[in-house]
Parts: structure tokens; sequence; C-alpha cells
């Protein structure tokens, strides 16, 4: 079992920045990978970004590549997100996730892939 927990959300205007966490705790090294997800009211689920634990390969959506930065603490056994020039379209409840493989995973914006979730962090950008 991998126990994730979100924080740092909160409220910030356009433009600016938050950084949010996702701890990991239990068999992390279980885990290939962790990726963030997002969803706005009234919509899907939207992959975000992911990292994997071991050597750092990163992905991430279209909508957020060149403002968004995914980083781990292998230490720490901790995920950041890295958010600038935030706007209000990205306003949702960000949700960190695990698979329970250590295996490569096929395609990491699909929510299928992922077997452990945080309680997700509100994120709201005013504008």
């Amino acid at each position: 079992q991998v126990q994730l927990v979100e924080s740092g959300g909160g409220l910030v205007q356009a433009g600016g920045s938050l950084r949010l966490s996702c701890a990991a705790s239990g068999r992390t090294f279980s885990s290939y990978a962790v990726g963030w997800f997002r969803q706005a009211p009234g919509k899907e689920d939207e992959f975000v970004a992911a990292i994997v634990w071991s050597g750092g390969s990163t992905y991430y959506a279209d909508s957020v590549k060149g403002r968004f930065t995914i980083s781990r603490d292998n230490a720490e056994n901790t995920v950041y997100l890295q958010m600038n020039s935030l706007k209000p379209e990205d306003t949702a409840v960000y949700y960190c996730a695990a698979p329970s493989t250590a295996q490569p995973m096929g395609i990491f914006e699909d929510k299928a892939e992922y077997d452990y979730w945080g309680q997700g962090t509100q994120v709201t950008v005013s504008s």
C-alpha cells in the first residue's frame, strides 16, 4: 500500500505561483512513478504531469508545459509541482497518484494506470 497526501493549494491571483507537495508513505519503492491530475468543476479529470522515481524523467500536459515543473525528493519520498504563471483556467482540485507496480508504465496520462490517490488540494486562481 502507498499513502499519498497533497498540500500547498490555495488562492492566488493570475500570474502568481504555488508549489504543491505530494508526500508518499508506505511501499513507495513499489511505485514506478507519481502523477498529478486535476479536476475542475463540471469537467473531466485532466492529466497534468508525471515523474519517474528512478531517473527522474518527466512528462507534461501541453496546457502546462513551460509553466509547471514536477520534481521529486527521493530521500523525503515527496513529489512537488511548481506552478508558475497561473491562469484562472488552472483552477481545480489537484490530486497526486501512483501505480501499484514498479514496472514501466504504458501511458502516464491514463488514470487507469494509477492505483493510489491522494485526497486532493484545491487551487483557485482569480482573474
